[in-house]
Order: structure tokens, then sequence, then C-alpha cells
């Protein structure tokens, strides 16, 4: 589904990134590790090009998105992202957090398609007004939060809501766009530690479900448990990655042995 070529992101003339190269196939729970300015969190920036990268290729659906000349927003529909600290837009509700972005984007797509008609190339269908996509949309966020048990929360402000509440709502707001894959920047470490497990128990039923998924984290358990790829970074380099068993019990990168030794 991606696939990593010589990727290079350099700030001011420090190399963050030195030729990432990753393949990340459908279905894939990929973890990655690392310590803090490891550039774990710039190459996920980079995979739905939020950071532009100096170099290299993102081959994504078979497309490099990475090419200035590909419109990056056409294929983010397709790439959700959850953020560290939830990026909620605090003065919507629940409800218009999740359906702002769907609706936008089949109304643009609506739009498009009454400007093809204008100019003969019809398909002959009838096209949804904005309200019927607004209603469809609603159904399917309410959907989303009764899978996680938080329909009661639909019309409460997200500063009304726990940390572990928010990165769920988070989560959701990035399925309602039906995503191939989502882009998880450390999930959990802005949270409480007795709302960790909440937000982890949803990822773990994202991995279940088959949602392709790439996790930076700080949470071995989880990388353990769930991913079935472990991938550690230090130096703007990927040292080692392989399945969760043989990478936690019989490290071969003596950086990632070192490393081990401190956080396990």
């Amino acid at each position: 589904m991606i696939d990593v070529i010589n990727l290079k992101k350099s700030f001011g003339g420090v190399e963050v990134l030195k030729d990432i190269n990753i393949t990340i196939n459908k279905g894939d729970i990929v973890a990655v590790i690392g310590p803090s300015g490891s550039g774990k969190s710039t190459f996920l920036r980079c995979l739905n090009c939020m950071e532009d990268p100096d170099g290299g290729s993102i081959i994504f659906n078979n497309i490099d998105i990475a090419d200035m000349r590909v419109d990056i927003n056409v294929h983010r529909r397709h790439m959700g992202m959850v953020f560290q600290h939830f990026n909620l837009f605090n003065n919507k509700t629940v409800l218009q957090n999740i359906m702002l972005a769907p609706v936008h984007v089949k109304w643009q797509d609506v739009k498009k398609a009454k400007r093809a008609k204008m100019f003969g190339k019809s398909t002959g269908e009838s096209l949804p007004t904005k309200k019927e996509i607004e209603a469809e949309v609603r159904e399917q966020a309410m959907e989303l939060l009764r899978r996680i048990g938080l329909e009661d929360k639909a019309n409460e402000y997200p500063s009304r809501l726990s940390g572990g509440q928010k990165q769920r709502i988070a989560i959701v707001r990035s399925l309602a766009m039906d995503p191939d894959v989502i882009l998880f920047d450390e999930p959990t470490s802005a949270l409480d530690p007795e709302m960790v497990g909440e937000v982890l128990e949803l990822m773990k039923e994202l991995a279940n479900d088959g949602m392709t998924m790439v996790v930076v984290t700080h949470e071995m358990g989880f990388a353990r448990e769930v991913a079935n790829r472990v991938v550690f970074m230090d130096g703007g380099e990927i040292k080692e990655q392989g399945n969760p068993k043989e990478f936690f019990e019989n490290p071969k990168d003596e950086r990632l042995k070192e490393f081990l030794s401190k956080v396990l």
C-alpha cells in the first residue's frame, strides 16, 4: 500500500531523515519506536506530506505522492491521521467534528459532477443535495459513536470530554473518511495513565478489523502484542525492524539493545 524509497528530510541544514526505505502492506500494523528526536514523527508527517520531503518517493496506492505535481488533497482522503494532542475543533460539537470532512469532500464531489453534467459528461445519475449528504453522514457518524460507546456525547463540545474520550473521537473522525490507512502520532502520550487503556483497546479493535496502521508509540506493550512489525529509528535512520517476537527477544542492533534495556 505504501512504498517509501530513499526518503530524506532536513530542517535548517540538520538531516532529520536519511534515506528511509520501508514497505507497508495492506493490513500491516507497523509500530515505530525510538528515542526522542530520532525522526519518528517527521517520518509519519512526511507519509501524508504534512511535511514536504526533500528527496525520495512515497508510493501510495501506486501514486508517488511526494511528486509536487500530484494533488495531495485527493490522496489524503484515503490516509487518516490521529495526532498526539487530538486536534479537535473546540468550537464544534463532537458530531460536527466527525461530520465536517466527509460532508465537505462529498459535497465537493457533487459540485464537480454538476460541472461535468453542464459540459455533457454526465453519467445520468441523480445527484444528492447537501442536506441528503449531511443526513447520510450524520447517520454514519452516530453509528461510529455507538461503536465506541460515546453516542451520548454527540452534542458535547471537546472541552467537556476527558483526554481518552477526545482521542477516541479523533480516531472515529479519521474512520469517518473510510481511509485505507491511519497514521497515529504518539496517540497516548498526552493522556493520563488511566486513560491510555481505553484508546489502546480501540486501536486493537481496528487492528482486528484489518485496518492498516502506522503507529509512532512509546507503548512497548502495544508494539509487542498488536503490531505485526516493529521499526526502530535512531538518528534519522531505520536501525532495525522485524516481527515483535524476534525484535524484542533477539535484537541485533547495539543501539536497539541499549534502548530496550532502558524502556523494558
